[in-house]
């Protein structure tokens, strides 16, 4: 008689983990993957956060989000509208005043979150090449969202506002400025009072590279053993487009709050993770700041994800089970294969 090996849950978990272990091993992946919210959490640490000093990944170490932190910017812009500071067909020329001249007049706050302002980018990802690309200015000189000025100006609007989607990095460096000059207060400072307080993330912030605290995870451009890292690819602080640095819990929380109205209302929640525009030739649409995966149950899984030199990053909330999961990752291609193994 054959021996038939039952599939229950714990064998199915020791599966899936050793094929995430084996992944890890063959991709050389340092970082982070997570599975919280569901029956049984599991969290699995990979490879070193600082090899020059040979520390290890942690459960709890932080690893920066890159466009993950869009996220939280669309969130400072949605908490202003509440409060009345800002509306989404606020235009942008009304905060701007002479800045960004070539910015069509015509450009909201609506078309910013969505990706269809049209306004030429610093970034244009068409061409982007993660590991070859520098900033303009030394990295040392971006330190508010003002400093990105000189980087955002001089591009041609690319076409006529709401006309199309097409992903725009600088449309999020804008949101900032304009979140600073709508309320009087700085970029870093409404994230954190504004998102991550209420959502209870500890451990999650903007943080000076050249001054990372503890359990901070260092970026570098590849896998190989002698890669260099990513402290002259990135900004010493980032904006509104990218540059927070998180852990798999705090994401975990950032979700749950979110979705039970700790940040922001949870009608203004549901407008920000309803689609607004669909994404050509792509699995996903997008709301307002957040891409939008369509289930299997008919819901729409709200995600965040994030490429540069040095970081790459995804987490999807899966709606109708509670369940985050999220892969954090200290290279710019690491996460996309574990991503791969943890749904599988």
């Amino acid at each position: 008689m054959p021996l038939v090996r039952p599939l229950g849950q714990a064998y199915g978990q020791r599966m899936r983990t050793e094929k995430l272990d084996a992944t890890a091993d063959r991709t050389r992946f340092s970082g982070v993957v997570a599975e919280l919210g569901g029956a049984s959490d599991m969290v699995r640490p990979y490879g070193l956060a600082n090899r020059s000093t040979g520390t290890p990944v942690t459960a709890d170490t932080r690893f920066a989000l890159a466009s993950g932190s869009k996220g939280m910017t669309a969130l400072v812009i949605a908490s202003l509208v509440e409060q009345g500071a800002i509306t989404l067909e606020t235009r942008a020329r009304e905060l701007l005043g002479e800045d960004l001249p070539l910015i069509d007049d015509a450009v909201t706050v609506r078309h910013l979150l969505t990706h269809t302002s049209g306004i030429g980018d610093y970034l244009d990802e068409d061409t982007w090449e993660a590991a070859d690309h520098v900033l303009a200015r030394p990295v040392h000189e971006y330190l508010t969202t003002s400093d990105f000025l000189g980087d955002l100006e001089g591009h041609q609007q690319a076409f006529a506002p709401g006309d199309r989607f097409t992903y725009c990095n600088g449309g999020f460096v804008v949101l900032a400025l304009l979140a600073e000059r709508a309320s009087g207060t700085g970029y870093h400072e409404l994230v954190r009072t504004r998102v991550l307080e209420p959502a209870g993330m500890v451990d999650s912030g903007f943080f000076r590279s050249d001054r990372l605290p503890q359990r901070t995870a260092i970026g570098y451009l590849s896998e190989d053993e002698d890669a260099i890292s990513n402290v002259f690819h990135l900004p010493i602080l980032g904006s509104g487009d990218g540059g927070m640095y998180t852990t798999v819990t705090d994401i975990h929380r950032f979700w749950t709050a979110l979705l039970a109205g700790a940040i922001i209302s949870t009608d203004m929640t549901e407008q920000m993770v309803t689609t607004q525009v669909k994404v050509p030739d792509d699995a996903d649409d997008y709301g307002l700041g957040f891409w939008l995966r369509p289930s299997v149950e008919g819901d729409v899984d709200p995600q965040l994800v994030g490429q540069d030199a040095g970081v790459s990053f995804l987490s999807r909330h899966d709606r109708s089970a509670g369940v985050t999961r999220t892969v954090l990752c200290s290279t710019t291609e690491g996460a996309w294969a574990m991503w791969d193994a943890l749904l599988d």
